[in-house]
């Protein structure tokens, strides 16, 4: 953990560049401008002083927007994912989950009096193995972009398959809303064919917090049983007007989610003919493995310019540690062909 520095952003989730934008700043500011007399903080949690009717309308119309038909938000993706997890599956129920989802899923499912099952990483043989062995209601977790590797669910497969099992498909959107306009289950047109989705507003959407979306049902479940949500100081006005601001400035996005997606392809065109994991996220790794190594190949990119960090084991796999590169809409392709260029320099030296 380290303080911002001067390098060329290669690092955060900051994938359209509205964490910095001048334009989201400004539609913030226009918005606390004409709420004069909203508080500062929240003065409570949601079931007591801290609802506004501000809220419920943003959740109805990002519900709205994603095709869903009720929200709920929460004061951050990992509240949302143990939240919904730890609340929903009850004893005698079964989760299974994809072995690479993020820690907030896990993390909820162990809170949960349910049964765990993880499967093979995107492999469908192997979950539909688990499903037959699945007791009572099941529900089967997943992210449409894996944070590490980048790559994406076979998600119309996944949700054929669970459809077919009678079990519930939740999707985890955190690094797919923005890359892929509203989510890849909007995108495929997925939205009844899952239980639940989570859209974090800390990646492309550049502020803070997350929405479950799903029926009205499991929101009004979610209200009065989700622990964090219950037990939490609700997220302040400013909070809350950043991310109406920030679907705002989504809307009319269409030429930065282009320069992000030409970026994408100039990266994998230029790394091509490189040992390196590509995909079409903005999510991209270079696997070096030993901790000792990949730190010191991030080292190497860092004292070249270029912001790449390291991820190291346990948090990834031992034999996988890997630099994990993030694609923004603002990196020039002169910064996108220096640091290929120089990835491809240190691999050729080890």
């Amino acid at each position: 953990m380290r303080p911002e520095s001067k390098l060329i952003d290669f690092c955060s989730n900051d994938y359209l560049g509205f964490a910095r934008s001048t334009i989201l700043s400004d539609f913030i500011g226009d918005e606390l401008k004409s709420h004069p007399v909203a508080l500062n903080g929240s003065t409570g949690s949601r079931l007591l002083a801290g609802n506004t009717q501000y809220t419920e309308d943003l959740e109805q119309q990002i519900a709205t927007y994603h095709k869903a038909r009720a929200g709920l938000l929460f004061n951050s993706g990992y509240d949302a994912n143990v939240g919904l997890l730890s609340a929903v599956p009850q004893r005698g129920d079964t989760v299974i989950h994809d072995e690479l989802v993020h820690a907030s899923i896990i993390d909820g499912i162990r809170l949960s009096y349910a049964k765990r099952y993880s499967f093979k990483h995107n492999n469908l043989d192997d979950l539909s193995q688990k499903l037959k062995n699945a007791q009572g209601m099941c529900y089967v977790v997943i992210e449409s972009v894996y944070s590490m590797d980048g790559d994406l669910a076979p998600l119309l497969s996944i949700a054929h398959l669970v459809s077919s099992y009678n079990a519930a498909l939740i999707v985890d959107e955190a690094h797919a809303l923005g890359v892929f306009g509203k989510g890849l289950v909007n995108h495929l047109g997925l939205e009844e064919s899952t239980f639940a989705r989570v859209h974090t507003f800390g990646k492309a959407l550049g502020c803070h917090g997350a929405i479950i979306l799903g029926s009205n049902e499991l929101r009004q479940y979610l209200i009065n049983f989700a622990r964090s949500f219950i037990y939490t100081t609700a997220a302040p006005f400013h909070q809350i007007a950043s991310i109406k601001m920030s679907y705002k400035l989504l809307e009319r996005s269409t030429a930065i989610v282009d320069s992000l997606k030409f970026n994408i392809d100039l990266y994998n065109n230029l790394m091509g003919d490189c040992d390196a994991l590509l995909n079409s996220s903005a999510i991209q790794t270079v696997i070096i493995g030993e901790n000792d190594q990949t730190k010191a190949a991030a080292f190497d990119l860092q004292q070249r310019g270029f912001d790449v960090r390291a991820i190291l084991s346990p948090t990834v796999a031992a034999g996988t540690e890997r630099l994990r590169i993030c694609l923004h809409a603002y990196n020039s392709a002169d910064e996108i062909a220096g640091l290929t260029e120089n990835i491809k320099k240190y691999l050729h030296g080890k």
